[in-house]
C-alpha cells in the first residue's frame, strides 16, 4: 500500500431485516447493496429503488432501507473516509441485525478519479480464474460453491458467505470447486477510465489462449466524489 495516498476503509457487513420491520437509517457513505434473500428498498436522496434478491445497487450519501413482504438478508459494503470508520452495524436499529464480515484498508491514488462496481462472477463446476491482475481493491463474498485464491505467497479457501480481500494489482490465481458451480459477488474500487469496461489483465502468456468459463454480471456502478 502506497504511504502517501490517503487512507480508507473499506467493509463488508451482512444485515438481517424481519419482514415488516422498521426502516433502518444509514448515515452518508459511499455503498453498495446485494440483497442475498428478501430484497429491500432503498430510498435516497433524490429517489428510491427496489433491490430484490439475486441484484445490485451503488449509492452514496444517507440511505433509508426497507424490508419487503419476506426476511431479507444482505450485504453491504461501505467506503469511509479516514477518521470515519465508525462501527456501521445496524444495532441501533429494531428487530434487525448486523454482522463484519470483512474490513480492510485501502489507499486509492488521488491521480484518479475513482468507480465503485458491483457486479456477480460465475464458474462452472471445475472453472479456473488464470493468473490476473484488477485495477483496484475489491472485497468478495462466496454465494454458492468454493473458491480457492492463490496471491502474494498466500493460499484461501472461501465457501458460501466467507469473505475476501483482493488488492487488484497483486496477481491471483482462482481455481474453484469440480464438485460445483461457484458463484461469488464483489464490490471492488476501479478508476474511473474503466467504467462499463473489464478491469481484468492475464499475466503469464500462456494463460492467454486457455479456457476462460467465468461469466460476469454488473449489477450497478457508480463514479465516486471523494473529494
Amino acid at each position: 500500500m502506497t504511504d502517501d495516498f490517503p487512507r480508507r476503509t473499506f467493509r463488508l457487513y451482512e444485515d438481517v431485516l424481519p419482514a415488516g420491520a422498521p426502516p433502518v437509517f444509514l448515515p452518508s457513505a459511499d455503498r453498495a447493496l446485494y440483497p442475498v434473500s428478501g430484497g429491500v428498498t432503498a430510498e435516497y436522496a433524490d429517489g428510491a429503488q427496489s433491490v430484490p434478491a439475486g441484484t445490485g445497487w451503488t449509492g452514496g450519501g444517507e440511505l433509508t432501507l426497507l424490508p419487503g413482504e419476506a426476511d431479507a438478508r444482505v450485504w453491504r459494503w461501505e467506503l469511509l473516509p479516514e477518521g470515519r470508520a465508525a462501527d456501521g452495524t445496524l444495532r441501533a436499529a429494531p428487530r434487525t441485525s448486523s454482522r463484519l464480515l470483512l474490513e480492510h484498508e485501502v489507499a486509492l491514488d488521488p491521480g484518479f478519479g475513482w468507480l465503485m462496481r458491483c457486479d456477480r462472477v460465475s464458474f462452472p463446476p471445475g472453472g479456473t480464474a488464470w493468473t490476473h491482475v484488477h485495477q483496484g481493491p475489491g472485497i468478495r463474498v462466496c454465494l454458492d460453491g468454493e473458491i480457492t485464491i492463490e496471491t502474494e505467497g498466500r493460499t484461501t479457501v472461501s465457501g458460501p458467505g466467507e469473505a475476501w480481500f483482493e488488492l487488484g494489482p497483486a496477481p491471483v490465481l482462482a481455481p474453484t470447486t469440480d464438485r460445483t458451480a461457484t458463484t461469488f459477488v464483489r464490490c471492488f474500487l476501479l478508476p474511473r477510465a474503466l467504467l462499463g469496461r473489464s478491469s481484468l489483465r492475464y499475466v503469464l502468456p500462456e494463460d492467454t489462449d486457455k479456457p476462460k468459463t467465468q461469466r460476469y454480471h454488473v449489477f450497478s456502478e457508480r463514479v465516486l466524489d471523494l473529494g
